[in-house]
């Protein structure tokens, strides 16, 4: 017996809702007129890639963070308001912002 069923035999006229499905295709990041800055820099000798420019909330600038390291399958941190990405990822990262709605400025060699 699970316990979808023990629930069941404990409350027997209860009706479960249905939740919303939610449309996970669809990232929403709040979306802003002025472009994203995206540059490259090596720091210790080793790349990374910079992100500033973003003046949303801080919770979704730290979405777009995760969520970029997750597409990239890379390190990085959320810092003073910039993104900081492990390695050379420039175009990737502008396509990534592109397809999600952003407009990105591409400053630097």
């Amino acid at each position: 017996m699970d316990l979808h069923d023990q629930l069941k035999n404990l409350f027997p006229d209860h009706e479960p809702e249905e939740e919303p499905k939610k449309n996970s295709d669809a990232p929403s990041y709040w979306l802003q007129d002025d472009p994203i800055i995206c540059k490259y820099e090596k720091r210790k000798g080793k790349p990374i890639t910079i992100l500033e420019g973003y003046n949303g909330a801080e919770s979704d600038f730290k979405k777009l963070a995760k969520d970029l390291k997750t597409f990239l399958g890379v390190g990085g941190s959320f810092k003073n308001d910039t993104i900081i990405i492990q390695g050379d990822y420039r175009d990737k990262i502008m396509a990534f912002l592109k397809e999600n709605g952003f407009s990105v400025k591409r400053v630097g060699g």
